[in-house]
Protein backbone atom coordinates (compact mmCIF):
# COMPACT_ATOMS: atom_id res chain seq x y z
CA UNK A 1 0.00 0.00 0.00
CA UNK A 2 2.76 2.41 0.97
CA UNK A 3 5.96 3.23 -0.89
CA UNK A 4 9.26 2.01 0.47
CA UNK A 5 11.52 4.53 2.22
CA UNK A 6 14.55 5.75 0.33
CA UNK A 7 17.62 3.60 0.75
CA UNK A 8 21.30 4.41 1.08
CA UNK A 9 21.75 3.32 -2.54
CA UNK A 10 19.49 6.19 -3.64
CA UNK A 11 21.79 8.90 -2.26
CA UNK A 12 25.28 7.40 -1.94
CA UNK A 13 28.30 8.53 -3.95
CA UNK A 14 29.27 5.66 -6.25
CA UNK A 15 32.73 6.85 -7.26
CA UNK A 16 34.92 6.36 -4.20
CA UNK A 17 38.61 7.01 -3.63
CA UNK A 18 40.12 4.18 -1.60
CA UNK A 19 43.50 2.92 -0.42
CA UNK A 20 45.31 -0.39 -0.17
CA UNK A 21 46.74 -1.67 3.09
CA UNK A 22 50.28 -0.66 2.11
CA UNK A 23 49.51 2.98 1.28
CA UNK A 24 52.08 5.19 3.01
CA UNK A 25 51.40 8.03 5.43
CA UNK A 26 52.24 10.84 3.00
CA UNK A 27 50.31 9.16 0.20
CA UNK A 28 47.28 9.10 2.47
CA UNK A 29 47.64 12.80 3.30
CA UNK A 30 48.12 13.72 -0.37
CA UNK A 31 45.07 11.69 -1.39
CA UNK A 32 42.89 13.35 1.26
CA UNK A 33 44.03 16.79 0.13
CA UNK A 34 43.59 16.07 -3.56
CA UNK A 35 40.07 14.70 -3.22
CA UNK A 36 39.05 16.99 -0.34
CA UNK A 37 37.95 14.17 1.95
CA UNK A 38 38.68 13.56 5.62
CA UNK A 39 38.51 9.75 5.58
CA UNK A 40 39.29 6.95 3.13
CA UNK A 41 38.24 3.28 3.09
CA UNK A 42 41.04 0.73 3.07
CA UNK A 43 40.57 -2.28 0.77
CA UNK A 44 42.10 -5.68 0.24
CA UNK A 45 41.63 -8.48 -2.27
CA UNK A 46 38.77 -7.89 -4.69
CA UNK A 47 37.69 -4.68 -3.02
CA UNK A 48 36.62 -5.84 0.43
CA UNK A 49 36.56 -3.05 3.02
CA UNK A 50 38.85 -3.86 5.96
CA UNK A 51 39.10 -0.48 7.64
CA UNK A 52 38.91 3.29 7.37
CA UNK A 53 41.74 5.78 7.84
CA UNK A 54 40.71 9.28 8.83
CA UNK A 55 42.32 12.58 9.73
CA UNK A 56 41.80 11.65 13.38
CA UNK A 57 43.95 8.54 12.82
CA UNK A 58 46.78 10.66 11.38
CA UNK A 59 46.83 13.51 13.91
CA UNK A 60 48.61 11.66 16.77
CA UNK A 61 51.80 11.66 14.70
CA UNK A 62 51.77 15.46 14.77
CA UNK A 63 50.46 15.69 18.33
CA UNK A 64 53.31 13.64 19.74
CA UNK A 65 55.90 14.60 17.10
CA UNK A 66 58.16 16.60 19.41
CA UNK A 67 57.17 15.11 22.76
CA UNK A 68 57.21 11.76 24.47
CA UNK A 69 53.74 10.67 25.56
CA UNK A 70 53.47 10.77 29.33
CA UNK A 71 52.19 7.86 31.37
CA UNK A 72 48.56 9.01 31.42
CA UNK A 73 48.56 9.42 27.63
CA UNK A 74 50.08 5.98 27.16
CA UNK A 75 47.45 4.40 29.38
CA UNK A 76 44.36 6.32 28.31
CA UNK A 77 45.16 6.69 24.61
CA UNK A 78 47.09 3.54 23.88
CA UNK A 79 45.75 3.24 20.32
CA UNK A 80 46.63 6.85 19.45
CA UNK A 81 50.10 6.49 20.93
CA UNK A 82 50.61 3.32 18.88
CA UNK A 83 49.71 5.25 15.74
CA UNK A 84 52.62 7.67 16.26
CA UNK A 85 54.94 4.99 14.91
CA UNK A 86 52.67 3.77 12.12
CA UNK A 87 53.55 4.59 8.51
CA UNK A 88 51.08 2.54 6.46
CA UNK A 89 47.30 2.39 6.18
CA UNK A 90 46.98 -1.07 7.69
CA UNK A 91 48.46 0.18 10.98
CA UNK A 92 46.85 3.61 10.92
CA UNK A 93 43.31 2.58 10.03
CA UNK A 94 40.41 2.00 12.35
CA UNK A 95 39.28 -1.59 11.96
CA UNK A 96 36.89 -3.18 11.49
CA UNK A 97 35.31 -0.43 9.45
CA UNK A 98 31.88 0.89 10.40
CA UNK A 99 29.90 0.22 7.22
CA UNK A 100 26.33 0.19 5.97
CA UNK A 101 24.58 -1.92 3.33
CA UNK A 102 23.20 -0.34 0.19
CA UNK A 103 19.63 -1.42 0.98
CA UNK A 104 19.66 0.13 4.46
CA UNK A 105 17.24 3.00 4.98
CA UNK A 106 18.45 6.55 5.45
CA UNK A 107 17.18 6.42 9.03
CA UNK A 108 19.29 3.34 9.72
CA UNK A 109 22.39 5.01 8.25
CA UNK A 110 21.76 8.17 10.26
CA UNK A 111 21.47 6.15 13.46
CA UNK A 112 24.75 4.33 12.80
CA UNK A 113 26.51 7.67 12.21
CA UNK A 114 25.09 9.13 15.40
CA UNK A 115 25.83 6.13 17.61
CA UNK A 116 29.33 5.52 16.23
CA UNK A 117 30.26 9.20 15.91
CA UNK A 118 31.29 9.09 12.24
CA UNK A 119 30.58 11.50 9.39
CA UNK A 120 30.53 9.02 6.51
CA UNK A 121 30.09 5.30 5.96
CA UNK A 122 31.48 2.95 3.32
CA UNK A 123 28.59 1.23 1.55
CA UNK A 124 29.13 -2.49 1.04
CA UNK A 125 27.41 -5.46 -0.59
CA UNK A 126 26.69 -8.80 1.06
CA UNK A 127 30.28 -9.91 0.50
CA UNK A 128 31.78 -6.82 2.12
CA UNK A 129 32.90 -5.28 -1.17
CA UNK A 130 32.85 -1.50 -1.56
CA UNK A 131 29.92 -0.13 -3.56
CA UNK A 132 29.99 3.53 -2.58
CA UNK A 133 30.14 5.92 0.32
CA UNK A 134 27.42 7.86 2.11
CA UNK A 135 27.98 11.04 4.11
CA UNK A 136 25.87 13.19 6.40
CA UNK A 137 25.26 15.61 3.53
CA UNK A 138 24.03 12.71 1.36
CA UNK A 139 21.44 11.80 3.98
CA UNK A 140 20.16 15.37 3.95
CA UNK A 141 19.46 15.21 0.19
CA UNK A 142 16.05 13.79 1.03
CA UNK A 143 15.04 17.26 2.23
CA UNK A 144 15.62 18.64 -1.27
CA UNK A 145 12.41 17.00 -2.48
CA UNK A 146 9.99 19.63 -3.78
CA UNK A 147 6.78 20.49 -1.98
CA UNK A 148 4.88 19.16 -4.99
CA UNK A 149 6.59 15.77 -4.77
CA UNK A 150 5.86 15.52 -1.06
CA UNK A 151 2.22 16.60 -1.51
CA UNK A 152 1.67 14.04 -4.27
CA UNK A 153 3.03 11.25 -2.08
CA UNK A 154 1.01 12.28 0.97
CA UNK A 155 -2.16 12.44 -1.13
CA UNK A 156 -1.58 9.10 -2.83
CA UNK A 157 0.08 7.06 -0.11
CA UNK A 158 -1.65 8.46 2.96
CA UNK A 159 -4.91 10.33 2.35
CA UNK A 160 -6.24 8.30 -0.57
CA UNK A 161 -5.09 5.05 1.01
CA UNK A 162 -6.71 5.70 4.39
CA UNK A 163 -9.74 7.74 3.28
CA UNK A 164 -10.55 6.54 -0.26
CA UNK A 165 -14.22 7.53 -0.14
CA UNK A 166 -13.77 10.93 1.49
CA UNK A 167 -13.61 13.84 -1.01
CA UNK A 168 -12.90 16.48 1.65
CA UNK A 169 -9.37 15.88 3.05
CA UNK A 170 -6.84 18.37 1.67
CA UNK A 171 -3.04 18.34 1.64
CA UNK A 172 -0.93 21.48 1.60
CA UNK A 173 2.88 21.50 1.75
CA UNK A 174 5.12 24.50 2.24
CA UNK A 175 8.87 24.21 2.76
CA UNK A 176 8.44 20.57 3.69
CA UNK A 177 5.74 21.26 6.30
CA UNK A 178 2.57 19.26 5.65
CA UNK A 179 -0.90 20.51 6.62
CA UNK A 180 -3.82 18.09 6.55
CA UNK A 181 -7.31 19.58 6.73
CA UNK A 182 -10.89 18.52 6.16
CA UNK A 183 -13.46 16.03 7.41
CA UNK A 184 -13.22 12.24 7.29
CA UNK A 185 -15.72 9.51 8.08
CA UNK A 186 -13.15 7.37 9.89
CA UNK A 187 -11.77 9.68 12.60
CA UNK A 188 -10.04 6.75 14.32
CA UNK A 189 -7.56 6.79 11.43
CA UNK A 190 -6.55 10.43 11.92
CA UNK A 191 -3.57 9.64 14.22
CA UNK A 192 -2.40 7.04 11.69
CA UNK A 193 -2.61 9.62 8.89
CA UNK A 194 -0.49 12.07 10.88
CA UNK A 195 2.09 9.38 11.67
CA UNK A 196 2.35 8.18 8.07
CA UNK A 197 2.63 11.74 6.77
CA UNK A 198 5.55 12.38 9.11
CA UNK A 199 7.24 9.25 7.72
CA UNK A 200 7.17 10.50 4.11
CA UNK A 201 10.69 11.27 2.90
CA UNK A 202 11.50 14.98 3.02
CA UNK A 203 8.75 15.99 5.45
CA UNK A 204 9.93 18.53 8.03
CA UNK A 205 6.77 18.68 10.13
CA UNK A 206 3.05 17.88 10.10
CA UNK A 207 0.00 19.88 11.18
CA UNK A 208 -2.93 17.50 11.30
CA UNK A 209 -6.25 19.36 11.39
CA UNK A 210 -8.35 16.51 10.12
CA UNK A 211 -11.63 16.00 11.95
CA UNK A 212 -14.49 13.56 12.04
CA UNK A 213 -17.21 14.30 9.51
CA UNK A 214 -19.69 15.01 12.29
CA UNK A 215 -17.29 17.07 14.42
CA UNK A 216 -17.85 20.80 14.73
CA UNK A 217 -14.19 21.70 15.27
CA UNK A 218 -10.84 20.44 13.93
CA UNK A 219 -9.00 17.74 15.89
CA UNK A 220 -5.26 18.21 16.38
CA UNK A 221 -3.09 15.24 15.32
Amino acid sequence: MFSSPMSVEDVMTRTVVALGREAGFKEIVRTMKRWKVSALPVLEGEGRVVGVVSEADLLPKEEFRATTPDRSDREERARDVERTGAVTADRLMTAPAVCVHADSTLAQAARIMAVRGVKRLPVIDAGGKLRGIVSRSDLLKVFLRTDEEIADEVRGQVVEALFPDDPDPRVQVREGRVRLTGAVREPRLIPTAARLARAVEGVVGVECELRGADAAAPAAG
